[in-house]
């Protein structure tokens, strides 16, 4: 259940489940790609692999959610440039969320070295259709991959620092709707009321 001021349990669980998952794999990654080749670094990449497709599974069912589910009003007082603002990194961040797995998909279809994808060791994904593998289209892909997952971790950066501004600077219930358990803090005392 939700109201005006809230977003439903729903929601917030998927919030925090991609949340996790994608600092999760921008961490892994960073770990995979330093280690020399080893059976633990393939293992490593079948799970960021594996990971990956959770991810994009899990964000099209938010973008589902979300599509039909009213979010909360922004706070009043917000300017017309922090309303931009939130709008644009919140719809960024759909399309990042899916498009990075999309394009890590893309990525391990055109490798050459023609390394199959088993979901948790498990269930084979094939190939993303009409991708070639070329080195060429390697090299592209991996570049693009990687773009993207650097334009997420800004964006991350920059969300989290909204939300602790929202908390601490504006203390409005921003933060506080996406963890029900904090309180707000109280309103700063106006100089003014305190003569």
């Amino acid at each position: 259940m939700s109201n005006a001021n809230t977003y439903t349990k729903t929601a917030i669980t998927l919030h925090w489940i991609i949340a996790l998952l994608i600092i999760g794999q921008i961490i892994g990654g960073k770990v995979m790609m330093a280690m020399n080749p080893a059976p633990l670094k393939y293992e490593i990449f079948q799970l960021h692999k594996s990971f990956g497709f959770v991810i994009l599974a899990v964000s099209i069912l938010r973008l589902a959610w979300r599509l039909t589910h009213k979010a909360p009003a922004l706070p009043d007082g917000m300017s017309l440039f922090e309303r931009f603002a939130a709008h644009a990194t919140h719809y960024a961040f759909y399309a990042l969320m899916i498009g990075l797995p999309l394009s890590g998909w893309i990525m391990v279809s055109s490798a050459t070295t023609q390394i199959s994808t088993k979901l948790f060791k498990v269930i084979t994904v094939p190939d993303f259709p009409g991708v070639t593998r070329t080195e060429y289209m390697e090299g592209l892909t991996e570049k693009a991959h990687g773009m993207l997952a650097i334009i997420m971790t800004i964006l991350i950066v920059l969300h989290i620092g909204a939300a602790l501004k929202h908390h601490f600077v504006n203390r409005d219930d921003v933060l506080t709707r996406m963890i029900p358990r904090l309180k707000p803090l109280p309103a700063k005392r106006n100089s003014a009321d305190e003569t």
